[in-house]
């Protein structure tokens, strides 16, 4: 039956275990059948809408800016980067990451003078009487929405809908009389609670009311996506945790409940140990499919997709488990019937900066300092000024892209003439305890450098005005570093590091950055950045 208020395009609102399948790049491995994960890329707390047959979907982002990417997708396998909402993360301070920090304050104190972890955290998306929406929440702010004519944008700024810290997951719900309802938790997962909203959305009109809570049949219950079917309000949400948690499906025919529960997707005898958050979504024929995240490491919470059925008025997502009701994550599967062909879309990465605006694929940590970075002052090439800092953790101005798994080649061209005394730049994977393979300039000398958790070690004299440099992240979550002077050749630096481990919600990044310790620094001109994704070796 088809979906009520205004079908599924107004209805719909919201990664991951490394299971050793499916290039990021290469997710069709034939015309007719898909792979899992469909994106090997930390988009985390994914919720999904179809606007005609266009599909749309949103992802945590945290303390990264711009924030809350919106990727596009005509096949529901791959998807391209169209944009984000939020082209600054206006809500604090903090997310400035005001004044030079020292080293030992980004060690004892990670998250002081910062908004680490926090941000925007599992954001819904919808499409209701013509506009997009988009809520979420930042768990020291409270709950905000955003709307816009078209996905691309340009967005409206932010407005607060609940003006109170520690809330999370929100999702909104128009009804077929037009009233507009609001579901979110608490932070640390739990109870959700039902606001009545009014008719723009941009304000709840109560206080709120507890309408689902158990403890001990469903534990951690969070990231509830609200729809309507066939006479029944359905609550999806993922309850016992990210890492070994499932998928419950929550129904009722009043929206204030009683709700009844049924688990619709667990591990079963698949690899994937916590199928987590997600949303639900029809093709114009009819078909469900169910997109979630599951937790992989040091890669961040990567992008399934399950085929989503419909029994006695019960999803089951996934393949029935023989035996069960409850359904269990697929490997491989049929291409969705979209009513569209197979795509070649995929996420942006390689960069020539050959424009006068970064591509959507780049995010900052945290706001940057735009006096400080240019494409315009050398076309062709990213300008970064070197600001202060004693540690990588609290530069600003460190310029980072999602990784993809499960392997990945990010190569870089650096011209490092403009550098002055105590600077620092290179390339990074970038997180808690990151490591980077770049250039010190100190005393007068050039050196390149290899650093890890904070430790640098000293390599060789540069005495070129380019170096490129090289990470090789492999499916076992490590990086070797290597750099080259003539631009073919690549020499080795260190040992194979560790990535830095998921934290403050994120995966691994592969970033640019320069910063100083000592007084007013220079800048660095970057050439290009290229990201190749070379087939992942048998172990």
């Amino acid at each position: 039956m088809p979906l009520q208020s205004g079908m599924l395009t107004s209805l719909l609102c919201a990664a991951s275990l490394i299971c050793g399948y499916g290039a990021a790049a290469k997710t069709i491995s034939s015309a007719s059948t898909y792979s899992n994960p469909i994106l090997y890329a930390d988009y985390s707390d994914p919720d999904v809408i179809r606007v005609g047959q266009d599909y749309y979907m949103v992802a945590s982002s945290f303390h990264f800016s711009p924030g809350i990417p919106i990727l596009h997708s005509r096949d529901l396998v791959h998807w391209s980067i169209l944009g984000h909402v939020l082209p600054r993360l206006p809500f604090a301070p903090e997310y400035d990451m005001p004044g030079p920090h020292s080293l030992t304050d980004a060690i004892s104190k990670p998250i002081g003078g910062t908004r680490y972890a926090g941000g925007v955290w599992a954001p819904s998306i919808r499409h209701h009487a013509g506009l997009f929406y988009v809520y979420w929440a930042t768990p020291d702010e409270g709950i905000f929405m955003a709307t816009a004519s078209k996905a691309e944008g340009p967005w409206s700024a932010p407005v607060k809908v609940i003006d109170q810290p520690m809330l999370e997951d929100p999702c909104p719900f128009w009804d077929d009389d037009g009233q507009a309802w609001l579901v979110h938790s608490r932070h640390s997962a739990g109870p959700l609670i039902l606001h009545r909203m009014s008719a723009d959305g941009k304000s709840v009109l109560d206080a709120g009311t507890v309408i689902v809570e158990d403890k001990q049949k469903l534990p951690i219950l969070e990231g509830p996506k609200f729809y309507k079917r066939n006479g029944y309000y359905y609550i999806l949400a993922p309850y016992g945790g990210v890492e070994k948690g499932a998928q419950v499906a929550l129904r009722a025919r009043d929206i204030r409940g009683p709700y009844e529960a049924k688990t619709v997707l667990a591990q079963g005898s698949s690899a994937l140990q916590g199928p987590h958050q997600g949303g639900w979504i029809e093709t114009p024929s009819g078909q469900g499919w169910f997109i979630h995240f599951n937790s992989s490491g040091a890669f961040g919470r990567i992008t399934y997709l399950e085929p989503l059925k419909w029994v006695d008025d019960w999803p089951v997502i996934g393949d029935l488990r023989p035996g069960t009701e409850v359904g269990q994550p697929v490997e491989h599967h049929a291409m969705p019937d979209t009513g569209s062909p197979p795509t070649q879309d995929r996420l942006q990465d390689t960069d020539a900066f050959g424009s006068a605006k970064l591509g959507p694929q780049w995010e900052w940590n945290h706001n940057p300092d735009d006096d400080a970075w240019s494409l315009t002052a050398r076309p062709g090439f990213l300008r970064l000024h070197a600001l202060p800092a004693d540690h990588l953790v609290t530069a600003r101005n460190t310029l980072t892209q999602i990784l993809q798994g499960p392997s990945s080649r990010i190569t870089t061209r650096i011209e490092i003439g403009r550098m002055t005394d105590g600077q620092r730049a290179g390339l990074t994977l970038f997180g808690v305890k990151p490591s980077w393979i770049g250039i010190v300039r100190q005393s007068g000398k050039t050196h390149l450098t290899l650093a890890s958790a904070g430790e640098e070690t000293t390599g060789p004299a540069l005495t070129g005005s380019s170096v490129d440099l090289r990470a090789d992240v492999g499916a076992d979550q490590t990086v070797r570093y290597s750099y080259s002077l003539d631009g073919r050749a690549f020499l080795p630096f260190g040992d194979a590091i560790g990535l830095a481990r998921f934290s403050w919600w994120k995966g691994s990044r592969p970033g640019l950055f320069t910063f100083t310790r000592d007084g007013a620094g220079g800048s660095i001109d970057v050439d290009w950045v290229r990201v190749d994704h070379p087939a992942p070796v048998a172990p």
